[in-house]
């Protein structure tokens, strides 16, 4: 594949730095290569909004490894966002300026609306075709975004500044999974996603979706105990949460299926996960592969010629 034919997107995220490269046959997307890697930005704001110099020093690192990635990419071609994390950090400038400047490319640091909208055409693209109403929800390190669509229109988006990330250091700052804690989680997940409770309401959707990190997370947990791989639900989070509380404290938890970089924020992830099940009215949510880096690329792609 020639380098002009290449496109990249790169997800700077609260727990996750991603990139992906890939080409488009027509509308539909080839994926060439991605990489993830776990650089934890959103546990390191301190009470001030200030990003620590280690974390900085993650990401950077980061961005060095995938920087030879994209080198031969004319600037166009390539799309770098950051999310909820230095829409936060004070001193984000610092952050941006040296990133972008080993990246060769700007990094954008797109509004939570945007990155929902954005999430919206990644899951869609990527989903069979299909006039049913769509809810997608993309739970984060730390904002959760709404999205409401039909075929690639998202109609309304919003972005709630909750998720796994900022709801374990909130709520399971010590570690401990105790069912007070998970009630206390829940709950001021719920009153922060109250306001969007009547626009996303189950009357106004017909399938529900989950993209991304914690959908992901749950999920494989739930598919390493029979459950249905890529299916959320009620019943599997119940059992999730009631098997954590067993285990009482992150340093015990050995699930199959989860990550071992994902221990520390599970609490926090299932408990935002649960607010958004019991608020909305959702029985069950299908886990998609379409993601904020996937609405990157498809920004990204070349205009079809008028054949006129």
């Amino acid at each position: 594949m020639q380098n002009a034919s290449l496109l990249a997107a790169i997800d700077i995220g609260s727990n996750s730095c991603l990139l992906e490269l890939g080409h488009f046959t027509g509308d539909r997307l080839v994926s060439q290569t991605c990489r993830k890697e776990t650089i934890r930005l959103g546990g390191s704001l301190d009470a001030q909004g200030q990003l620590s110099a280690e974390a900085m020093e993650r990401g950077w690192a980061c961005l060095q490894r995938f920087a030879p990635l994209i080198a031969d990419l004319p600037p166009e071609r390539v799309r770098a966002v950051a999310t909820q994390t230095l829409r936060e950090a004070t001193n984000r400038a610092q952050f941006l300026a040296r990133g972008s400047a080993i990246l060769g490319v700007p990094i954008e640091v797109i509004g939570g609306e945007e990155e929902a909208r954005l999430i919206y055409q990644g899951v869609a693209r990527l989903l069979p075709p299909s006039s049913r109403k769509r809810l997608v929800i993309d739970i984060g390190g730390r904002s959760t975004e709404l999205c409401l669509g039909q075929g690639f229109e998202a109609r309304i988006t919003r972005s709630v500044e909750i998720g796994s990330v900022a709801w374990s250091l909130r709520h399971f700052a010590d570690g401990g999974l105790r069912p007070e804690q998970f009630a206390a989680a829940k709950a001021s997940a719920q009153a922060m996603l109250q306001p969007q409770a009547d626009a996303f309401a189950a009357p106004h959707w017909e399938q529900a979706y989950g993209a991304s990190g914690t959908a992901g997370a749950i999920s494989r947990v739930l598919a390493a105990q029979a459950g249905t791989p890529g299916l959320i639900t009620r019943q599997g989070l119940d059992w999730l949460q009631a098997r954590l509380q067993q285990d009482g404290h992150s340093s015990a938890v050995h699930l199959a299926g989860l990550r071992e970089e994902l221990r520390p924020v599970i609490g926090g992830g299932v408990s935002v996960m649960q607010a958004v099940f019991q608020l909305f009215g959702i029985d069950e949510m299908r886990v998609t592969q379409g993601s904020l880096r996937h609405g990157l690329l498809y920004s990204l792609r070349p205009a079809a010629p008028d054949v006129r």
